[in-house]
């Protein structure tokens, strides 16, 4: 038998600190070499060198890849696919110290010497040794690495099912990768003959409150849809203020209307939403002059769990025309002190209600120059595409001013739950079993909170999302989309195990040793030994091998 390469505790850890130390954040140039230097080190092990085409580079976009990776038993269909993504977020925050965010052992040896620099509860977790520190470790480079190891091991052992490595940049933005993936799943599944079993992820265990120490499975991912509104007033100059209206102050009713509204509350399975606030607000002037703010944005993150795109806008809309209907009132006091007419009520508009009065007035065609001005800027990311492509209407039709104009920018994540699911529900027992052997304290939340490529699994329609999504989304079809259709076919149960980690997305992100070098792999080898042995039909047959 063939020497496994990152079989022992202190091989993942050095196969973790080797994969971090291939800086890959997101849109640099390390995000776009990782893959390929990933292939070769996956190449590497035996199984691949006799099946080189089983692993392979698929385009996403900008230069960037995602890989999959197949090992495949000749006489088993059940198949499980191990979703990873490979990109982080930025590193500014570490300061002098950013030289070292991608060298774990490195920067958790120099943050002894500046220990006074932490919050507490990071001061104890270093000092404890129990913890790796830098960025990518805990989300989420140590779960591509524990993926790793499975399938060598599989390969090495012959375990009687199939397992399908899949690592996507991306995640961390707009999950690009994911998204492409979803096609290139289906193309596997049908080239080798495979059944779907289960969608397993492994971002990190999130902690719920300061001072959480339990490492949490999830059974599904909370989704998140971003809202977003033009605001459009009427412009003047300072020195005559009541001839206009600011889009700042039109704003100012949206965003109280909408930061922390319980209305986009939901509650499943005894757990709730986080509410909404707005990512995003600002006036749409280039430069300073006189003349006042009349074209502002904002953005607002709205969590979901039961509800899709569709019933968001609803609501959506509702807020909005309150938030009009209190500028209004307020306004109309203003012009009653003032004695003047004023320049008009606020009214709501749908992105969807703009473009259609656009074409009536200019003609499709025209419009279409116009939107395409702002689809093909490179400069521009989506969210300020979506947002411009609003502003340059609504600046060609002032004749529907003063309003808010309310659509959708990317990302949209669906919800997705497993939790019904009888095989899922014997995967949690298996799990908290495995976990009570290492005496460790292990949840179960029903859904993950940290938003996850496992939303683009498991989907369904439950009415007119996807043409409400669609119409109201300014880039939909030319730099942003869903391959909605794609994922209703792909309707395994997902689940999400991964290591116990702190704070991601801080400078203090970090890593729990024990929980990711000799928990969790243990954990996701007893749950596949499982599955393994619920082979059935022609499968019956297939000799079980030793995964200990």
């Amino acid at each position: 038998m063939a020497k496994m390469l990152w079989n022992t505790p202190e091989d993942l850890r050095k196969l973790l600190c080797e994969l971090v130390s291939w800086e890959s954040r997101t849109f640099t140039p390390g995000e776009r070499e990782f893959p390929i230097k990933l292939q070769e080190k996956i190449k590497k092990l035996s199984y691949f060198k006799n099946n080189p085409h089983q692993i392979s580079l698929h385009d996403v976009d900008f230069g960037r890849k995602l890989l999959t990776a197949l090992y495949k038993h000749p006489k088993a269909v059940k198949t499980v696919v191990l979703i990873s993504h490979f990109d982080t977020v930025q590193t500014e925050e570490y300061g002098e110290l950013e030289p070292f965010a991608f060298h774990p052992e490195e920067l958790t040896l120099k943050l002894h010497d500046r220990k006074h620099t932490l919050p507490e509860s990071a001061r104890i977790d270093l000092e404890s040794g129990d913890y790796l520190f830098g960025r990518g470790t805990m989300d989420m480079k140590m779960g591509l690495a524990t993926h790793m190891t499975l399938i060598e091991q599989a390969s090495i052992e012959e375990w009687p099912i199939n397992l399908l490595l899949l690592t996507v940049p991306d995640e961390e933005v707009n999950s690009a990768g994911m998204r492409i993936a979803i096609p290139e799943l289906l193309h596997l599944q049908e080239e080798h003959d495979l059944e779907y079993s289960l969608f397993l992820n492994s971002e990190p265990s999130f902690t719920q409150h300061p001072g959480d120490e339990t490492h949490y499975i999830y059974t599904g991912t909370m989704g998140k849809i971003m809202p977003a509104a033009l605001f459009f007033g009427k412009e003047t100059h300072v020195g005559e203020p009541l001839s206009g209206m600011t889009a700042n102050y039109i704003a100012s009713f949206m965003t109280q209307q909408m930061e922390w509204n319980a209305m986009f509350r939901e509650h499943d399975l005894g757990e709730t939403s986080p509410l909404p606030v707005s990512l995003h607000q600002k006036d749409l002037k280039l430069e300073y002059s006189t003349q006042t703010p009349y074209r502002a944005s904002a953005l607002y993150n709205v969590f979901l769990m039961k509800r899709n795109a569709d019933e968001i806008f609803d609501l959506f809309e509702e807020a909005a025309l309150d938030a009009a209907s209190k500028c209004n009132i307020s306004y109309q006091e203003i012009c009653r002190r003032e004695n003047i007419s004023g320049v008009g009520e606020v009214r709501v508009i749908r992105y969807e209600e703009l473009l259609k009065h656009a074409n009536h007035k200019f003609g499709e065609a025209t419009v279409e120059k116009l939107i395409e001005a702002f689809t093909d800027n490179t400069l521009l990311d989506d969210r300020e595409k979506s947002l411009g492509i609003a502003d340059e209407l609504m600046i060609q039709c002032p004749e529907l001013a003063p309003a808010m104009v309310i659509l959708f920018a990317p990302p949209y994540y669906p919800a997705v739950n497993s939790s019904e699911d009888s095989g899922i529900a014997d995967a949690v027992k298996v799990i908290k079993a495995t976990a009570a052997s290492h005496h460790a304290n292990l949840g179960h939340i029903h859904y993950f909170n940290g938003i996850c490529d496992l939303s683009y699994l498991r989907y369904t329609d439950s009415g007119g999302e996807l043409a409400t999504y669609k119409e109201n989304t300014p880039v939909w079809g030319t730099t942003y989309s869903i391959p909605f259709e794609e994922m209703k076919q792909l309707q395994a149960p997902v689940l999400n195990v991964g290591p116990f980690g702190k704070d991601p997305h801080q400078r203090t992100e970090r890593l729990h040793r024990k929980s990711a070098f000799v928990h969790t792999p243990s954990i996701l080898k007893e749950l596949l030994k499982s599955m393994m042995g619920k082979q059935s039909g022609t499968k019956a047959d297939i000799e079980m091998r030793s995964v200990e």
